[in-house]
């Protein structure tokens, strides 16, 4: 396996911008600790759709992804946007509600399963970096931990850079909020525009 392209491509796929980063830097305002939920749920997501796509679905996903590739694209594109509109019309009370709290580990979670961009994104890592050299389910499931420790990784440095800047965010929260909007929309729609 070329371990130096396989390495420059997760880390290029999973620290640039991206659904799981934006809302990660989003959701900074709801404090480090709290934000460490969502990272956990992405990393969990992703290592799940890496794990499946690994061991059991990399051929079937190759032969069927030409049939559920609109499909799945849309559904992700509208969560996506549904997710920016949340964000743009966030307020903020200065206290988090903790309901709303147990639910960032599901959101991430959730997420992996309707971004097409990370679902891609396994097919393509599995199919080019794992697959034609690896065959034992062990060195799928440790790549899968690989992946979703990095997937954690990503987003919970998002997730810190959003809580270090936790005051200029607060003080421009509205254009914040427009901008990461604004931002997570152009995700979606370079996902239809490919």
């Amino acid at each position: 396996m070329p371990v130096i392209s396989f390495l420059l491509f997760v880390f290029i796929s999973s620290f640039t911008p991206g659904p799981n980063n934006i809302m990660a830097m989003a959701m900074a305002h709801r404090g480090l600790k709290r934000t460490v939920k969502f990272s956990i749920g992405v990393g969990s997501g992703f290592f799940v759709i890496t794990l499946l796509c690994c061991s059991f679905f990399n051929l079937l996903l190759a032969s069927v992804m030409p049939v559920i590739e609109l499909p799945l694209t849309l559904l992700g594109v509208g969560y996506m946007l549904y997710l920016a509109y949340k964000i743009l019309t966030s307020k903020n009370t200065g206290e988090s509600r903790e309901n709303e709290d147990g639910n960032l580990f599901i959101t991430g979670a959730l997420l992996q399963f309707v971004n097409p961009k990370g679902i891609l994104f396994s097919i393509t890592l599995v199919g080019t970096f794992i697959a034609p050299y690896y065959a034992s389910h062990l060195s799928y499931f440790l790549f899968s931990v690989l992946l979703g420790v990095t997937g954690f990784l990503s987003t919970f440095t998002w997730s810190l850079f959003g809580s270090i800047l936790q005051k200029v965010i607060m003080r421009y929260r509205r254009p914040f909020n427009f901008t990461m909007a604004v931002l997570l929309v152009y995700s979606a729609f370079s996902i239809l525009v490919k």
